[in-house]
């Protein structure tokens, strides 16, 4: 008897001692409390203040106006000298007034300035009057260095493939939601572009980016496009300037502009 009570208490002893040795497991909570904390550098609140570039003060414009700091490229008929066809440098042929109206057979237009990195303001009416259906119904755009299109069109029930209604990049990118208005109406689109970066040998090193609201609500939330607009084929990316032309197309449809301003980004 005196032998068995010997092993048991052995047993206990070696049970307790390899207890010992073993770390002991505790909750995932309490562990984490009982670590040590992470040092943490003590900072004065004013040693992470950036003073390395005041911003520029500008005067905001009130409902869709330009800001003090935008190029105006149409508010009227002063304006129109900011823009030629688009196939060379002859005056343009819309009708240019008040507003800024396509012509059809006339060819395109596009401005005399060259533009990279971007916010540009459009505002833009379909015909009143609705003929055609489709990509036949108030088609123009709006072309981004000449080369990548946000679609404009009459959207107002009007049924086409989505990667071609108003406010699609034409062939690339459906927008978020259909916030079109009826035919006739002043609608607009608010656009902040980044051109894409080439790298010396030609190669794609970033490739361009647009966000749009249209009519104030957001249908394209900074998409990395695939490469110029294509009607046909698959978009794929040729180097070209840093800054070119913005281009508005001629499409059958006298589809009306007005208002349009630029501010230049970094």
């Amino acid at each position: 008897m005196k032998k068995i009570l010997s092993l048991l208490m052995m047993a206990v002893i070696a049970t307790q001692i390899l207890a010992q040795q073993q770390p002991q497991q505790q909750p995932p909570q309490q562990a984490q409390q009982q670590q040590p904390p992470q040092q943490r550098q003590q900072m004065k609140p004013e040693e992470t203040e950036d003073w390395s570039r005041r911003p520029a003060i500008i005067t905001p414009g009130k409902f869709g106006a330009p800001p003090s700091d935008a190029i105006v490229l149409y508010g009227g008929p002063q304006d129109a000298v900011n823009w030629v066809h688009e196939n060379g440098n002859a005056p343009i042929r819309w009708e240019a007034d008040s507003v800024l109206t396509v012509v059809p057979r006339t060819g395109g237009i596009k401005t005399t300035r060259s533009f990279g990195n971007c916010q540009l303001h459009v505002e833009w009416r379909t015909p009143s009057v609705v003929t055609g259906t489709s990509q036949g119904r108030g088609n123009s755009g709006v072309f981004l260095m000449g080369l990548y299109e946000l679609q404009v069109l009459d959207s107002y029930d009007n049924e086409t493939y989505y990667n071609g209604q108003a406010g699609s990049i034409y062939k690339q990118f459906i927008p978020l939601v259909n916030a079109s208005l009826g035919p006739g109406e002043w609608q607009t689109f608010d656009i902040v572009f980044t051109a894409p970066i080439f790298q010396t040998n030609g190669e794609l090193l970033k490739p361009a980016f647009f966000t749009v609201f249209h009519n104030g609500v957001l249908i394209q939330n900074n998409v990395a496009l695939r490469g110029p607009t294509e009607y046909i084929g698959i978009p794929a990316y040729k180097a070209h300037e840093n800054k070119l032309p913005i281009s508005l197309q001629e499409h059958g449809n006298p589809v009306s502009f007005r208002n349009i301003w630029i501010r230049e980004l970094e």
